[in-house]
C-alpha cells in the first residue's frame, strides 16, 4: 500500500500551523496517541523544518509527517531534506508536482476550480486538496464530484465532529483538519490527553463513515 492509498484508508490529515517547537511536542504526542496517521506542518510555521525533523525521528513507524503550504520548488526541497514524507500546497504549481514525483514523494496540491483540479491530477498528483472548503461549501463539493468522480478529493476547511460525515457524503475521499483537533488551551498547558481524546473522536468517526464513490 503506497502513501496515497494509506491516506484514502485513514481519511484524515492533521494540520498544524503557527505553533512553537515546544508546543509541537504536545501536539505530536496527542495526535499520534489519538490515532492520527498523517501530520502536516505548514511551512509558514516558525521552525517548521525543525518540527518536521523532530516528528520524523520521534514518530517513525507510527505516523507520516509532511509539509504544508509548500508554494514553490525551493520550499519543497527544504521540506523533503528535513524529512517530509508528503507535500501539501494551497495551490497548483506543476513544477512542485514534478519535483515531488521525481523525488518519489506524494504530493496533494490545493485547487478550487475544475480546471485546476484536472491540471493537478494530469500532472501526476493522486489526491487533490479542495481549498478553501469552508468558503466553497458542501454544495460546491457535490457539484465538482459529479463530473470529476474519478479524482480523489481531500476537502480542507470547516470540518467539525458534527459535519465530518457530511463531507464524506458529499464526495470527499479525505479531509484536512486543523484547530478542531486541538481543544482550547491544550497546547499552552501541555495537555496531551485532552488532544488525544479529541483526536480519537475524529478517528473513530472517520473509520465508521462510508465514503461516497
Amino acid at each position: 500500500m503506497n502513501l496515497t492509498e494509506e491516506l484514502l484508508a485513514a481519511k484524515l490529515v492533521a494540520i498544524v500551523r503557527g505553533i512553537t517547537r515546544e508546543q509541537a511536542k504536545t501536539a505530536g504526542a496527542g495526535l499520534v496517541a489519538g490515532g492520527i496517521r498523517f501530520m502536516e506542518v505548514t511551512m509558514n510555521t516558525d521552525k517548521a523544518l525543525d518540527i518536521i525533523g523532530d516528528w520524523r525521528s520521534r514518530y517513525q513507524g507510527k505516523a507520516y509527517v509532511g509539509a504544508g503550504t509548500v508554494l514553490n520548488v525551493d520550499m519543497a526541497r527544504e521540506a523533503v531534506d528535513a524529512g517530509a514524507q508528503f507535500l501539501i500546497s494551497p495551490n497548483v504549481d506543476t513544477a512542485v508536482i514534478s519535483f515531488a514525483i521525481e523525488r518519489g514523494i506524494d504530493i496533494w496540491p490545493g485547487a478550487m476550480t475544475p480546471t485546476e483540479i484536472v491540471t493537478a491530477y494530469t500532472a501526476g498528483a493522486e489526491i487533490i486538496k479542495l481549498f478553501p472548503m469552508a468558503s466553497l461549501g458542501l454544495g460546491y463539493l457535490r457539484e465538482i464530484r459529479a463530473p470529476l468522480n474519478h479524482i480523489p478529493i481531500m476537502a480542507t476547511g470547516g470540518v467539525t465532529l458534527e459535519n465530518m460525515s457530511d463531507y464524506f457524503a458529499a464526495g470527499a475521499s479525505a479531509v484536512g483538519l486543523g484547530s478542531a483537533l486541538m481543544p482550547k488551551g491544550a497546547l499552552i498547558s501541555g495537555d496531551v490527553e485532552a488532544i488525544q481524546r479529541q483526536v480519537s473522536k475524529f478517528v473513530r468517526g472517520a473509520v465508521t463513515t462510508e465514503v461516497t464513490p
